[in-house]
């Protein structure tokens, strides 16, 4: 299957032509968001959703691993649950590298699984939008740099929701690299002046792997490429030329032998994410350099205390 790039327009600051032309159908799909469904909940395990309303490239993944550790060391059995999905072998591979991971094609029959063998808490990577089932805590993040995009629903800009979704899931993170948070918290106060904020930063946890006196040709497939680069390049890692990929992209050899010319020519390195290089082929691997990142939350006192689930209060 051919995969897409995300839409430029989709995070231009006011939306354009193609934006409005396609508008229409976005009404559409706001009236499908509003319809109610009687939620599923579950007593015998406590649930956890991290999910977003801006499509793609908000560090879902790399929080629902933060949030594993924190369980890791209380000691509470926890797991991880991930919708099945052909495009998306590369994030269960990685949460698997982290705990079990329950993949099913239902969310329900995934968590259904995780109590019979006796876990308490299941963390969900994705499933805002599922309306079958009835969290007890849920946290919708945002990238620092594209916010809220130009604030329109699919296919006329990047919302799954609209904002006022907020009132419901009102625990926001707010992941990138160190940007100043004060817009984008107040874009979305506006919508819901009782919003819980935390603020994450994208942090390499291997950067001893890495030879910063090395010159790198850069590429990833992920929801947010500009992120990672700024990354790379607040580390000081220096980085000759980048390729953008579709998210989830699965690499041809010509893609990678053309990585690899770029990066023979100018006597450089290759560089990637984590997910993109559990995506590789284990031949063109021992080539190429990933960089595995984790997260700096700023309120980790705070959201520990959230995490607390013998209150009910969460």
């Amino acid at each position: 299957m051919m995969k897409l790039k995300k839409p430029k327009f989709w995070d231009y600051q006011k939306p354009n032509l193609t934006s409005n032309i396609l508008l229409p159908i976005s009404k559409i799909v706001y009236f499908i968001s509003k319809l109610n469904k009687k939620k599923k909940t579950f007593s015998d395990i406590k649930s956890i959703c991290v999910g977003n309303i801006y499509t793609g490239g908000t560090g879902k993944t790399s929080l629902s691993i933060e949030l594993k550790k924190i369980f890791d060391k209380k000691n509470i059995k926890c797991c991880f649950i991930k919708k099945k999905y052909s495009n998306q072998l590369d994030e269960q591979t990685l949460l698997k590298k982290y705990g079990k991971t329950f993949v099913e094609r239902s969310r329900i029959k995934a968590l259904e699984k995780a109590i019979a063998e006796k876990y308490q808490v299941a963390i969900f990577d994705d499933g805002l939008q599922d309306k079958n089932i009835s969290y007890d805590l849920t946290f919708v993040c945002f990238n620092q740099k594209n916010m809220i995009g130009n604030g329109r629903l699919i296919p006329s800009g990047p919302l799954r929701e609209e904002l006022d979704s907020l009132k419901k899931n009102k625990n926001v993170f707010l992941i990138g690299n160190d940007k100043n948070n004060s817009q984008l918290k107040e874009l979305l106060l506006k919508e819901n002046p009782f919003l819980n904020f935390y603020d994450a930063l994208y942090k390499p946890s291997n950067l001893e792997n890495i030879d910063k006196h090395k010159d790198y040709v850069v590429f990833s497939g992920i929801g947010n490429h500009v992120t990672f680069v700024d990354m790379l390049n607040k580390n000081k890692i220096k980085i000759l030329k980048d390729f953008e990929f579709p998210d989830h992209y699965n690499y041809s050899e010509n893609d990678l032998r053309e990585i690899q010319t770029e990066a023979m020519k100018h006597n450089a390195n290759i560089l990637t994410t984590k997910k993109d290089y559990l995506r590789i082929d284990t031949k063109y691997q021992k080539e190429i350099l990933f960089i595995d990142v984790c997260l700096d939350i700023h309120q980790i006192d705070h959201l520990e205390k959230k995490l607390n689930f013998l209150n009910e209060n969460n």
